[in-house]
């Protein structure tokens, strides 16, 4: 369970961090900035969708830091050995081991258009 108090801290953490007020964090992450407002002063919880608008945002939060303050923040000050290897393009996949070589790949979206990708 998400301890609120914690939470907001981890928030307030993250505003001075990037010097920015509440409401301009609010429109950044795409929330009202009444859901800001509510969640700093502890009338309201947290939902999953914010949570996921602020990882989404801000790539060197850690989901784990942001709900259980595990880990560290930002995630660009974790050392070396800790880090997590990037992953590897899918075109990248070509020099391993797997028999069968991906030459494009091309998406289909709902309004006709596509977009192609090649090596």
């Amino acid at each position: 369970m998400i301890n609120s108090k914690d939470f907001t801290d981890r928030l307030k953490k993250m505003m001075e961090h990037y010097q920015i007020s509440a409401s301009m964090f609010a429109d950044k992450v795409g929330v009202q900035r009444s859901s800001i407002s509510h969640i700093l002063s502890g009338r309201n919880k947290p939902s999953l969708d914010f949570v996921l608008k602020v990882t989404a945002e801000f790539k060197d939060v850690d989901i784990k830091w942001l709900l259980n303050g595990i880990g560290v923040f930002p995630i660009t000050e974790v050392s070396a050995e800790n880090s997590i290897a990037p992953t590897p393009s899918i075109f990248d996949l070509e020099n391993s081991s797997h028999i069968k070589k991906i030459q494009r790949i091309v998406v289909f979206y709902a309004d006709g258009t596509f977009d192609e990708y090649q090596k």
